[in-house]
């Protein structure tokens, strides 16, 4: 195996350099990682917190029963922004609460200092390890991880690694070999012949672990100036390989970055390890660092836009007989979705609730979803969040509904157009920063309210809506009216989304105002989109259309986003609390513009005049036709699947996937390597042909092989085409809630030339 080939020999200066380098790795990774504590003894976090438990508060107990993974924290939050503390403490006890949400379906940890300075400093305490970790490179989560599995397996913590111990090792790393081999490994190391490494050894080991032969091939084939790069052989690299419009300051720029060698950086060369510490920062990442902040036009109008959308969003699990919770608003902002449903109910006490109609899942109050949404709506996002209303409430809770949309978002909220006239298009989003526009029924058209607000009727009747109409797939459900009594006051609160039945796409045309919407049935969509493409797609042109999935997906499981899109679709909505593949592309999607939650669609899905068809790819803008090269080369240390059994070791292989129109769609996946999650090599080149790269999304997957059932997931990432950089790129790895796998990897080249 190739990790284990001896290190090649190093000037004196460069051995010193690299042995600064390593006291500096673990001097810095044990401070941003290990330290707890405060350098100021008085900020350190003391005693007496209390664990808060739903049914009661109990008394004080020991916080942490269990070893939690800092990895698995997403957030800390002050005060009482949990149900739980909601409901089990008061008011009074405000700056004493704080919470720990945990990553994925995990639940929410309650807790109470014994004071505001002692919460204060728990939550610094943890922010300030959070942070770190986050802000850790590349190189420094790989040492962090490696040190990490050293240390569990060191069982009597001596410092020190026997042979077993060793082998231990290799499997905490997910890596299988045998006795013998790892016999030879331990005697190489061993100089001391004492039966144990330490030291001095264990580096030895650790350099003979992490090295890395792809890098030695591609540095080989560039460092033509004494060995190692010049400004001149770095620029080559960044031009040939990596395809960047680079110049020779830009290289010199690099080095002054990465290299840590004193001599070399004064000769300015680039030494190996100055080369792999740049190609593993957020420099060589594969999504391009320019797509990482908002760069697109949001000055358009509001429907140009692919708009990040929640269904069903209060529910946590399934929509049978799962919880309800306002901290499924809170997830789904913070993953900086910008369009959320309320399906609002009447509830006990004059009080209205928000569930799934005629299931057993719990309930909320509407009021708290409305605050939740407030204080959470542009924490990571500063662009407009639409409420979608599926309102099922009787006048009177409609008009407390109506109140608490206006008292609780206050100035945020859009209740009027802007501008002095009467407006023919939507506004910007840009425009809209920082506001909230209701989704939902109006009793008027956009020009009554907008000349003669004061005359417009207190209730009338409205459509029910359609999402809540429709009885599908046998869904059994009562009988429902198709007509609902609507409140004055709850609809003046709708002005840019009023929610319309769809009647045909030459009445939409001839019949709706710009600001009049339908809302699609997944099977509905879907027929528009396969039958009648190019009309589904210049409907979209002006008009918002939302999509929402099935009423029989009673797991709560999506459908495929891609189709919408591909016909201009801007509000998808899709089941944010259940991961999988369909959530993968759609966090694809919007990783491009900074993640805010909006995406300018492609010029030929703004234009009128456009005639593009998703369907029948005819000569136009859209068709620039790209060839796409991908090698799939190696990946890094991948996490073990099965914890609890340290002899499992994965059997990795990689699946390379295009989405976009449908001639687009493509897959292709590498040999599997047994028994290696570590470092594999595969080394494998795949070509895909792409009609149409603005719509396209690649996808790459990372699954252990089984024979006798389907692959597990390890890990996989997605973004749009236009996002990818060329050339030699790292690939972070999201599991399968979407979140970072702290040190894994893949490496891969990625080249997107036209097509000759």
């Amino acid at each position: 195996m190739s990790c284990w080939e001896s290190r090649a020999k190093t000037s004196p200066s460069g051995e010193k350099a690299r042995q600064e380098r390593a006291r500096r790795a673990a001097r810095e990774n044990g401070k941003l990682l290990g330290e707890w504590r405060s350098p100021d003894r008085r900020a350190e976090p003391r005693g007496g917190v209390k664990k808060l438990k739903e049914s009661a508060i109990p008394p004080q107990a020991p916080i942490f029963p269990h070893a939690v993974s800092v990895d698995d924290i997403d957030s800390v939050r002050n005060g009482r922004q949990s149900e739980g503390l909601n409901k089990h403490t008061d008011p009074g006890d405000e700056e004493r609460c704080f919470s720990i949400v945990f990553k994925g379906r995990k639940k929410v940890l309650d807790l109470m200092a014994s004071d505001r300075d002692e919460a204060d400093q728990w939550v610094k305490s943890f922010e300030k390890v959070l942070n770190n970790l986050r802000n850790l490179s590349r190189q420094q989560k790989s040492e962090h991880w490696i040190i990490d599995c050293m240390r569990r397996a060191d069982k009597n913590a001596d410092n020190k690694m026997n042979l077993k111990e060793l082998k231990r090792f290799l499997r905490h790393v997910n890596i299988e070999v045998d006795d013998a081999y790892a016999e030879e490994l331990f005697r190489k190391c061993d100089r001391s012949e004492s039966g144990y490494l330490e030291d001095s050894e264990i580096e030895t080991f650790y350099e003979l672990l992490t090295h890395r032969e792809e890098i030695d091939v591609i540095y080989g084939n560039y460092a033509r100036t004494e060995g190692q790069m010049s400004v001149r052989d770095l620029l080559d690299f960044l031009l040939n390989e990596q395809r960047e419009s680079a110049t020779a300051s830009d290289a010199l720029g690099l080095m002054e970055k990465y290299e840590m060698d004193k001599t070399a950086k004064q000769n300015k060369r680039m030494s190996k390890d100055g080369f792999q510490m740049y190609l593993q920062h957020e420099d060589c990442s594969i999504l391009n660092p320019a797509h990482k902040s908002v760069y697109q036009d949001m000055t358009q109008p509001l429907n140009h836009y692919y708009i990040s959308s929640s269904h069903n969003t209060y529910l946590t699990h399934d929509q049978l007989k799962g919880p309800s919770s306002t901290e499924g608003y809170i997830r789904a902002l913070m993953k900086n979705c910008r369009c959320v449903e309320l399906d609002s109910w009447d509830g006990p006490n004059g009080e209205p609730v928000i569930y799934h109609g005629y299931t057993l899942t719990s309930k909320i109050l509407f009021r708290d979803a409305i605050r939740a949404i407030k204080d959470y709506a542009f924490r990571t996002s500063d662009y407009p969040v639409i409420l979608s209303l599926e309102n099922h409430c009787s006048l009177e809770q409609q008009k407390l509904m109506a109140h608490y949309i206006i008292s609780i978002l206050g100035d945020a909220l859009v209740t009027e157009p802007l501008g002095d006239f009467l407006p023919a298009a939507f506004p910007s989003p840009e425009e809209l920063k920082g506001k909230f526009l209701i989704k939902g029924k109006c009793l008027n058209k956009l020009s009554a309210a907008f000349n003669d607000r004061n005359n417009t009727i207190s209730e009338g009747t409205v459509s029910e809506e359609d999402e809540a109409a429709e009885q599908e797939d046998g869904q059994k459900s009562p009988q429902k009216k198709s007509k609902i009594r609507l409140a004055r006051e709850l609809s003046d609160v709708v002005v840019y989304c009023k929610s319309v039945h769809f009647n045909g796409f030459e009445h939409a045309r001839d019949k709706l105002d710009f600001n009049e919407m339908s809302s699609f049935k997944e099977s509905k969509a879907f027929n528009l989109a396969e039958s009648a493409s190019g009309a589904f797609t210049r409907h979209n042109v002006d008009k918002l259309s939302r999509t929402y999935p099935a009423g029989s997906r009673t797991d709560s499981s999506n459908y495929n986003p891609v189709p919408m899109w591909n016909a201009g679709c801007q509000i998808v909505a899709l089941n944010f609390q259940t991961p999988g593949k369909e959530m993968h592309i759609n966090q694809g999607r919007f990783l491009a513009n900074g993640a805010c939650g909006y995406v300018l669609k492609p010029q030929f899905q703004r234009d009128a005049a456009s005639h593009f068809d998703p369907n029948v790819l005819s000569f136009g803008p859209w068709l620039r036709k790209k060839s796409l090269h991908v090698m799939v080369i190696s990946a890094q240390q991948l996490p073990k699947l099965n914890v609890d059994k340290q002899k499992s070791i994965v059997d990795p292989l990689v699946r390379v996937e295009v989405y976009g129109v449908r001639a687009d769609n493509a897959s292709k996946e590498t040999h599997r390597i047994d028994n290696n999650g570590f470092n594999p090599t595969w080394n494998e080149h795949f070509e895909f042909d792409v009609h149409v790269p603005e719509l396209a999304i690649l996808r790459l997957v990372v699954e252990d092989y089984d024979a006798t059932s389907a692959n597990d997931l390890i890990g996989q990432y997605c973004l749009p085409l236009t996002c990818v950089q060329n050339g030699y790129r790292h690939v972070p790895l999201l599991n399968k809630n979407g979140d970072l796998i702290s040190a894994a990897g893949l490496f891969v080249h990625v080249m997107l030339l036209d097509a000759e």
